[in-house]
């Protein structure tokens, strides 16, 4: 029996204590940053287990992102989610124009080159400005630019493959 996970995407980390009313800071994976308070409820994963929680407010302060929980109303409250990764369901994600993915839609898919050559599953992505790269986990590890239509060829989320053009050398 599944447990709901398998249907949530990691979109940020509860990482300090804004004031003394509740308020949280969080580390958004969301673009823009502050994406992440548009989603409720969250679904907060730490040591001490898991549990819903609904987004009351919150908003962008200076590089990152504060928000308040409803039932999280002081200091004391708002110290035991320090640390917390914050998981929303995949079906509050707005759907997004054919050829743009999530990043999370494309992790664990197979990459393999244009002559059908296996070079292993996307690990994570990193974001370096230029463009984004795909970690790719194999019999090594390989770093390849997530460029569409010129080394990504084709992504078939449905059978789990992303066909690119790389030589396995690289």
């Amino acid at each position: 029996m599944s447990d709901g996970r398998c249907n949530r995407i990691l979109v940020g980390r509860i990482s300090g204590l804004f004031g003394v009313r509740g308020w949280i800071k969080v580390f958004s994976y969301t673009e823009p940053r502050d994406n992440i308070v548009r989603y409720s409820p969250w679904h907060l994963r730490c040591a001490g287990g898991e549990r819903a929680v609904e987004v009351a407010a919150g908003r962008s302060h200076g590089e990152g992102v504060v928000a308040k929980l409803k039932g999280v109303d002081d200091r004391d409250a708002a110290a035991a989610l320090a640390g917390a990764d914050i998981e929303v369901d995949r079906r509050q994600l707005e759907p997004l124009p054919a050829g743009e993915y999530y990043w999370a839609q494309l992790l664990g898919l197979q990459v393999v080159d244009m002559q059908g050559r296996t070079l292993g599953a996307v690990d994570h992505l990193l974001r370096t400005g230029a463009n984004d790269v795909l970690v790719v986990e194999g019999d090594r590890q390989r770093l390849i630019p997530f460029v569409q239509g010129v080394i990504v060829r084709d992504i078939d989320l449905d059978a789990g493959v992303m066909r690119v053009d790389w030589e396995p050398d690289y």
